[in-house]
Protein backbone atom coordinates (compact mmCIF):
# COMPACT_ATOMS: atom_id res chain seq x y z
CA UNK A 1 0.00 0.00 0.00
CA UNK A 2 3.02 2.10 0.50
CA UNK A 3 3.16 2.52 -3.24
CA UNK A 4 -0.35 3.12 -3.78
CA UNK A 5 0.13 6.14 -1.37
CA UNK A 6 3.45 7.47 -3.16
CA UNK A 7 1.22 7.20 -6.42
CA UNK A 8 -1.65 9.49 -5.00
CA UNK A 9 0.91 11.68 -3.50
CA UNK A 10 2.75 11.85 -7.08
CA UNK A 11 0.01 12.79 -9.19
CA UNK A 12 -2.61 14.39 -6.79
CA UNK A 13 -0.07 16.23 -5.01
CA UNK A 14 2.90 17.02 -7.71
CA UNK A 15 0.83 16.58 -10.75
CA UNK A 16 2.71 14.03 -12.52
CA UNK A 17 0.85 12.02 -14.70
CA UNK A 18 -0.07 8.44 -14.01
CA UNK A 19 2.84 7.54 -16.63
CA UNK A 20 5.39 9.33 -15.00
CA UNK A 21 4.53 8.39 -11.34
CA UNK A 22 4.40 4.78 -12.75
CA UNK A 23 7.93 5.77 -13.92
CA UNK A 24 9.34 6.81 -11.39
CA UNK A 25 7.91 3.95 -8.68
CA UNK A 26 8.93 1.00 -11.31
CA UNK A 27 5.22 0.17 -11.76
CA UNK A 28 3.59 -0.48 -15.05
CA UNK A 29 1.34 2.25 -16.15
CA UNK A 30 -1.83 0.26 -16.63
CA UNK A 31 -1.51 -0.37 -12.96
CA UNK A 32 -0.44 2.90 -11.96
CA UNK A 33 -3.95 3.86 -14.00
CA UNK A 34 -6.15 1.32 -12.83
CA UNK A 35 -5.18 2.42 -9.07
CA UNK A 36 -5.94 6.22 -10.33
CA UNK A 37 -8.78 4.97 -11.66
CA UNK A 38 -10.16 3.58 -7.93
CA UNK A 39 -8.80 6.76 -6.42
CA UNK A 40 -11.13 8.61 -8.25
CA UNK A 41 -13.83 6.43 -7.94
CA UNK A 42 -13.71 6.90 -4.26
CA UNK A 43 -13.24 10.51 -4.11
CA UNK A 44 -9.91 10.64 -2.94
CA UNK A 45 -7.88 13.67 -2.46
CA UNK A 46 -4.27 14.35 -0.98
CA UNK A 47 -3.71 14.63 1.33
CA UNK A 48 -5.25 11.29 2.62
CA UNK A 49 -7.29 11.72 6.14
CA UNK A 50 -4.68 11.18 9.12
CA UNK A 51 -7.26 8.62 10.61
CA UNK A 52 -7.01 6.45 6.86
CA UNK A 53 -4.35 3.69 7.56
CA UNK A 54 -3.12 0.84 5.19
CA UNK A 55 -5.62 -1.75 5.53
CA UNK A 56 -8.73 1.21 5.12
CA UNK A 57 -7.30 2.13 2.07
CA UNK A 58 -6.91 -1.20 0.43
CA UNK A 59 -11.00 -1.76 1.57
CA UNK A 60 -11.61 1.68 0.22
CA UNK A 61 -9.75 1.31 -3.23
CA UNK A 62 -10.78 -2.85 -3.82
CA UNK A 63 -13.26 -3.27 -1.25
CA UNK A 64 -13.45 -6.53 1.48
CA UNK A 65 -11.55 -9.41 1.12
CA UNK A 66 -13.25 -11.99 -0.07
CA UNK A 67 -12.63 -15.56 1.14
CA UNK A 68 -11.44 -17.79 -1.55
CA UNK A 69 -12.42 -21.06 -2.20
CA UNK A 70 -15.63 -23.50 -1.73
CA UNK A 71 -15.55 -26.89 -0.35
CA UNK A 72 -12.48 -27.95 -0.70
CA UNK A 73 -11.58 -31.47 -3.29
CA UNK A 74 -10.93 -34.52 -1.33
CA UNK A 75 -7.22 -35.41 -2.45
CA UNK A 76 -5.96 -38.46 -3.67
CA UNK A 77 -4.44 -40.72 -1.56
CA UNK A 78 -0.67 -40.92 -3.00
CA UNK A 79 0.68 -43.64 -0.63
CA UNK A 80 -2.19 -46.03 -1.73
CA UNK A 81 -1.29 -45.02 -5.85
CA UNK A 82 2.18 -45.33 -5.11
CA UNK A 83 2.20 -48.88 -4.28
CA UNK A 84 -0.77 -49.46 -6.75
CA UNK A 85 1.17 -47.97 -9.48
CA UNK A 86 4.25 -50.49 -8.57
CA UNK A 87 1.75 -53.14 -9.26
CA UNK A 88 1.50 -54.81 -12.78
CA UNK A 89 -1.40 -53.43 -15.29
CA UNK A 90 -1.88 -50.94 -13.01
CA UNK A 91 -2.28 -47.17 -14.66
CA UNK A 92 -3.30 -43.81 -13.52
CA UNK A 93 -5.80 -43.42 -15.65
CA UNK A 94 -7.26 -46.64 -13.83
CA UNK A 95 -6.73 -45.48 -10.49
CA UNK A 96 -8.05 -41.96 -11.36
CA UNK A 97 -11.51 -43.79 -12.01
CA UNK A 98 -11.61 -45.55 -8.68
CA UNK A 99 -10.78 -41.94 -7.08
CA UNK A 100 -13.91 -40.88 -9.43
CA UNK A 101 -16.00 -43.78 -8.24
CA UNK A 102 -14.76 -42.52 -4.64
CA UNK A 103 -14.99 -38.86 -4.44
CA UNK A 104 -17.42 -38.00 -8.26
CA UNK A 105 -16.72 -34.28 -7.16
CA UNK A 106 -13.30 -34.93 -7.19
CA UNK A 107 -10.18 -34.02 -9.39
CA UNK A 108 -10.45 -34.26 -13.11
CA UNK A 109 -7.76 -36.55 -15.07
CA UNK A 110 -5.34 -34.09 -15.71
CA UNK A 111 -5.26 -32.24 -12.61
CA UNK A 112 -4.98 -35.67 -10.55
CA UNK A 113 -2.09 -36.49 -12.53
CA UNK A 114 -0.49 -33.35 -12.14
CA UNK A 115 -1.36 -34.07 -8.06
CA UNK A 116 0.40 -36.71 -8.30
CA UNK A 117 3.47 -36.18 -10.54
CA UNK A 118 3.86 -33.43 -7.66
CA UNK A 119 4.38 -36.07 -4.77
CA UNK A 120 6.26 -38.52 -6.61
CA UNK A 121 8.87 -35.98 -8.07
CA UNK A 122 9.48 -35.36 -3.63
CA UNK A 123 12.99 -36.81 -3.50
CA UNK A 124 12.55 -39.91 -1.09
CA UNK A 125 15.14 -40.56 2.27
CA UNK A 126 18.00 -42.24 0.72
CA UNK A 127 20.83 -44.02 2.83
CA UNK A 128 24.38 -43.67 1.35
CA UNK A 129 26.90 -46.14 2.08
CA UNK A 130 30.40 -45.52 1.48
CA UNK A 131 32.30 -49.28 0.10
CA UNK A 132 36.03 -49.41 -0.41
CA UNK A 133 36.46 -51.48 -3.59
CA UNK A 134 36.91 -55.14 -3.13
CA UNK A 135 35.38 -55.23 0.19
CA UNK A 136 31.66 -56.34 -0.60
CA UNK A 137 30.11 -57.71 -3.65
CA UNK A 138 26.67 -56.72 -4.23
CA UNK A 139 24.69 -58.89 -7.13
CA UNK A 140 21.16 -57.88 -8.44
CA UNK A 141 19.86 -60.54 -10.49
CA UNK A 142 16.02 -60.16 -11.82
CA UNK A 143 15.91 -63.26 -14.48
CA UNK A 144 15.29 -66.92 -14.71
CA UNK A 145 17.64 -69.21 -13.66
CA UNK A 146 18.48 -71.82 -16.03
CA UNK A 147 19.95 -75.34 -15.55
CA UNK A 148 22.61 -75.62 -17.75
CA UNK A 149 23.84 -78.99 -18.55
CA UNK A 150 27.49 -79.33 -19.14
CA UNK A 151 28.78 -82.06 -20.95
CA UNK A 152 31.28 -84.57 -19.33
CA UNK A 153 34.23 -86.03 -20.45
CA UNK A 154 33.53 -89.48 -22.40
CA UNK A 155 29.77 -88.87 -23.60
Amino acid sequence: MRRVRDLLRLCLENGLSGREAARSLGMSSSTASEYMSRARAANLGWPLPSEMDDDALERLLFGPKVARGGPRRALPDVGYIKQQLGMRDVTLALLWEEYKRDHPEGYQYSQFCELIRRELRKVDVVMRQNHRGGEKVFVDWAGRWYRLSMPTAGT
